[in-house]
């Protein structure tokens, strides 16, 4: 949640919600979705705050995969900058910090896995203009899927002092969890929901919570629609990075660093190896279907 790159999610809160006041909202135009496979049957995906809705998912037979590992390109964009660090955690620590690591620790696995298109995106600069950069640099090299990794935290209203270290800093141990946006203003909005549920749908297979505070009437107009209430998947229109990227796009908040408990988790090579693993299966799934069904081929 902080001030963030995904959407300026502006630095104007340095520990609130992520959010692009400033930013125009301009309606992408949609792209053309490919037409299933005759064989194929729509898988239904209820959507918690918009009703239910029907989305074809490739069809697993034929058993014809839906990409080739080796030429897939996902963009694995490092949310925020050196010059504008994001969320700083209860030990102040800040964000970029955590989401450099994480991403890095997902590339790794990905090319290990045979995806080696997988590309690290750092940015450098200031909040707004970083956003530009980052969405130009994803659609100059005409990514299939760009990710945005991110660390949450919460609104100032909702912070408590304390010290650490000798240094003066805050915390909140009210939430904790990772979460998923997508915008329905991205060109191809159908097909990034079906990744976000993927992430979800694992990460909660690793035996995560998701951050349920975003339904919550405190959270005031940074309150977002909840889609999926089994894996965490919330609607977040606004963001800069998954509005006017041209492939599908996703945020993924790995957990909140200004909770104490979970920010030693989020440090922990065991927490980021979860993360990691979810992220990686949910991309082999998303590029193959039959993965999800029947393991590694």
């Amino acid at each position: 949640m902080e001030a963030s790159d995904a959407g300026w999610l502006q630095d104007v809160f340095k520990g609130s919600p992520k959010h692009d006041k400033s930013a125009k909202h301009v309606k992408p135009k949609s792209s053309a979705s490919a037409k299933p496979a005759p064989s194929s049957k729509p898988h239904n995906v209820k959507l918690a705050a918009l009703g239910p809705a029907s989305i074809a998912l490739p069809a697993l037979k034929p058993p014809a995969p839906m990409c080739e590992p080796s030429k897939f390109r996902i963009v694995l964009d490092v949310g925020h900058t050196a010059q504008s660090e994001g969320a700083m955690s209860a030990r102040n620590v800040a964000e970029f910090t955590f989401n450099l690591r994480l991403a890095q620790r997902i590339e790794e696995k990905l090319k290990a896995e045979g995806f080696a298109e997988t590309r690290l995106l750092v940015t450098q600069g200031k909040a707004r203009p970083s956003l530009v950069k980052r969405v130009d640099a994803a659609n100059n090299l005409r990514a299939n899927l760009f990710l945005s990794i991110h660390h949450d935290s919460v609104p100032d209203s909702l912070l408590e002092k304390w010290e650490f270290d000798g240094k003066k800093s805050h915390f909140s141990d009210r939430f904790s969890g990772y979460s998923v946006f997508v915008s329905h203003e991205n060109p191809d909005f159908k097909t990034s929901l079906v990744f976000a549920e993927l992430v979800g749908k694992e990460m909660k297979a690793q035996g995560l919570q998701y951050a349920q505070q975003y339904t919550l009437p405190i959270m005031g107009h940074y309150r977002h629609p909840l889609l999926n209430k089994e894996t965490g998947v919330y609607r977040y229109d606004e963001l800069i990075v998954l509005r006017t990227t041209r492939m599908p796009a996703v945020l993924l908040e790995a957990g909140s660093i200004i909770n104490r408990d979970e920010e030693l988790k989020m440090s922990s090579p065991e927490r980021q190896e979860a993360i990691s693993n979810s992220v990686t299966a949910a991309v082999k799934e998303f590029c193959d279907p039959r993965w999800g069904i029947l393991g590694p081929l």
